[in-house]
């Protein structure tokens, strides 16, 4: 495995569609062909942010053999930077795959027809379910939202109908 060293300054999108607001830097096309050559989607990475440790945070293809890393809040309070900031970047493929959420998963087990629609997803589905879980910032937010995909996975509902379901319920 290769391992990516470089210092880079942290941007913000304005006005750029989904990504409106993000917070990211750039990984140049020499460093990603570096880290994954001939790759062009997105990728989990590991290793350092100054000194700060991360690991299966995904790499996102903007074009022309560029990449970006979107560093959400929790990142930027971690590592204490922001828009316009350096940043010495550390990094290496991370090879390990992301596990389910143990919570969801055991709640899961309880209810044979939402677990076998669960299984019957992808695995890269299954994980955007659990990911919606684990970014949850309070214990009430997490049991609700495994009710939630609890209750969508019973119904064979899409992601998207999951939440649409739940924003007309709390209306």
């Amino acid at each position: 495995m290769a391992l990516t060293t470089f210092d880079t300054i942290i941007e913000k999108f304005g006005k750029q569609g989904e990504k409106t607001g993000w917070t990211y830097f750039v990984v140049p096309v020499d460093m990603a062909e570096m880290l994954s050559p001939g790759n062009r989607k997105s990728f989990r990475v590991k290793g350092f942010l100054d000194k700060h440790k991360i690991s299966g945070i995904a790499l996102i293809p903007m074009g022309e053999g560029n990449f970006i890393m979107p560093l959400k809040n929790d990142i930027r309070k971690l590592i204490k930077k922001g828009q316009g900031d350096s940043l010495h970047v550390r990094i290496e493929v991370d090879k390990e795959d992301y596990q389910l959420n143990t919570d969801l998963v055991e709640c899961l087990k309880d209810e044979e027809t939402a677990s076998m629609n669960f299984y019957k997803l992808s695995r890269s589905h299954q994980n955007y379910y659990s990911k919606y879980v684990d970014a949850a910032k309070t214990e009430a937010t997490k049991t609700k939202r495994i009710v939630l995909v609890v209750n969508a996975m019973h119904l064979n509902l899409s992601y998207a109908e999951m939440l649409r379901n739940a924003r007309e319920i709390s209306q």
